[in-house]
């Protein structure tokens, strides 16, 4: 859901900064805080994959 939801972010935003011609600056922005919500999504996946490691008893 948090991958899903940051690229339909993504998506959104650079379609409004293409549709009414956001500087750079602010649209780099934007693409800080979809690399953010991707790097988030990455460590949710890791702590749900060692939550998972610890229920079966680090086999």
């Amino acid at each position: 859901m948090i991958v899903a939801g940051t690229g339909g972010f993504w998506v959104m935003a650079n379609l409004l900064g293409a549709e009414y011609g956001w500087s750079n600056r602010t649209q780099a922005l934007f693409d800080l805080a979809a690399l953010a919500g991707f790097g988030f999504a990455l460590w949710q996946t890791y702590q749900l994959w060692r939550a998972r490691q610890d229920d079966r008893g680090d086999q």
